[in-house]
C-alpha cells in the first residue's frame, strides 16, 4: 500500500495549516453557493400528484406532514423488481431518526418515493426495520415529471437538466433511449395549501444523502474505490458502489 509520508509533527502542521486555507475556501464557496441556491426561483406544483402511504391515498401537501419544507428522495425502485435499488437504501438509512429529528425542528420534513406499488415498499419497510417516509407513486406521473424514471416513450429524454442532444455532447448518449429508474433528490416549499418545487439534484448530486461518504474523505484511505487518487492507498480497491455491498 502506498501510504502517506511519515514526517514530524511540524512538518505535519505546516502541510496540514495549508490544507486549511483551501477547505476554509471551500467552505465560503459552499455558503455563496447555499445562498444562491436560496435564491433560485421556485415552480407552482399545479398537479395534483395522488402517493399511496400506510393510511392509505394522500396528496404531494400530505407528505409534508404540516411542515413548511419538504425534502424528498427519489427512491429507485421499478415495479418489476424484487429488491429496491442499493444505493437508494443505504441513502434513506443514513437519514436515521436523529437526522429527521433535527430536519423537523427546523419545519422541514423527510420522505422517500418509489415507483413500486405501496405493498412492496410496506414488506421491505417492515422487514429492515426502516422508520421513515416512504410513499409510492405507482400509477402516476410524479416520477416521469420528476425525470427520475426515464422512458422516451413516455416523455423526451431528459435528465440533470439536459435534454438528448446535451446527454448526448456529455458522454451520456445511453440515457436518450434508457428506460429505467435514475436516483434524485428534490425539495419543496408550502405556503399555506400552496405546493412549490424549489430544487432537484441527480447523478453525483445525490451524495448530499451520503453521509458516510462525507466521512470517508476525512480519512487517508477515503473511500477505498477504485478511481480515487492516490492510487494505491487502500489495501482493496472496490468499485464505486455508494450502497457499500462490494
Amino acid at each position: 500500500m502506498a501510504l502517506p509520508q511519515v514526517v514530524s509533527r511540524d512538518e505535519w502542521l505546516a502541510a496540514r495549516r495549508a490544507l486549511l486555507l483551501r477547505e476554509k475556501e471551500l467552505t465560503r464557496a459552499r455558503d455563496v453557493l447555499a445562498a444562491d441556491r436560496r435564491r433560485l426561483p421556485m415552480v407552482r406544483v399545479e398537479q395534483d400528484y395522488r402517493f399511496t402511504g400506510p393510511e392509505g391515498e394522500v396528496g404531494l401537501r400530505d407528505l409534508f406532514a404540516g411542515r413548511r419544507q419538504l425534502v424528498l428522495q427519489h427512491f429507485m425502485y421499478d415495479p418489476a423488481w424484487d429488491e429496491p435499488c442499493r444505493s437508494c437504501s443505504a441513502m434513506a438509512a443514513e437519514t436515521g431518526e436523529g437526522v429527521r429529528e433535527h430536519l423537523g425542528r427546523r419545519d422541514t420534513a423527510f420522505a422517500a418515493v418509489s415507483r413500486a406499488p405501496y405493498p412492496k415498499l410496506q414488506e421491505v419497510r417492515e422487514a429492515r426495520g426502516w422508520t421513515f417516509a416512504w410513499y409510492s407513486s405507482y400509477g402516476s406521473t410524479f416520477n416521469y415529471d420528476f425525470h427520475v424514471t426515464l422512458d422516451p416513450a413516455v416523455a423526451p429524454s431528459s435528465y440533470n437538466f439536459r435534454d438528448a442532444d446535451e446527454l448526448v455532447a456529455a458522454g451520456q448518449g445511453w440515457l436518450t433511449d434508457y428506460v429505467g429508474e435514475q436516483p434524485g433528490i428534490s425539495t419543496f416549499l408550502r405556503d399555506g395549501d400552496e405546493v412549490f418545487h424549489t430544487w432537484s439534484t441527480y447523478g453525483r448530486g445525490v451524495e448530499e444523502m451520503m453521509h458516510g461518504y462525507h466521512l470517508l474523505d476525512l480519512t487517508a484511505l477515503g473511500r477505498q474505490e477504485d478511481w480515487e487518487e492516490p492510487k494505491g492507498r487502500a489495501p482493496v480497491a472496490h468499485v464505486a458502489d455508494p450502497g457499500f455491498m462490494s
